[in-house]
């Protein structure tokens, strides 16, 4: 019986949902985030082409949404996040940027610490 339990536990355990599962996408929308507002400070310096910036934005929003769709819990404080950098206009200001990301940072450490 106590073998039957464990087993179960474990079956649990494996299928569990929410925040400590939704990690892995926290940590790729701050990466994201990140590189995204890196790219527009360079840009702004003028140091890359409108080719580039283009396509990136292109990338990086489409790896955003795809973190943004995988979340198990999309009202959590970290989906809502992600979802206002997804809102961000593509040339928004790199301080906004990073602000947002540094909010997923503190949530990231949060959960990393439980």
């Amino acid at each position: 019986m106590l073998r039957k339990s464990l087993l179960v536990a474990l079956l649990l355990a494996g299928c569990s949902k929410g925040p400590q599962a939704d990690l892995q996408y926290i940590k790729q929308a701050r990466s994201l985030g990140s590189e995204w507002a890196l790219i527009n400070e360079q840009a702004r310096q003028g140091k890359l082409t409108r080719v580039y910036v283009s396509s990136m934005h292109q990338w990086l929003r489409q790896q955003l949404q795809t973190s943004s769709s995988a979340l198990s819990v999309p009202n959590a404080r970290y989906a809502i996040e992600i979802h206002a950098l997804l809102q961000q206009p593509d040339d928004a200001p790199p301080q906004e940027l990073r602000a947002r990301c540094a909010v997923l940072k503190q949530i990231e450490d949060q959960l990393e610490s439980a």
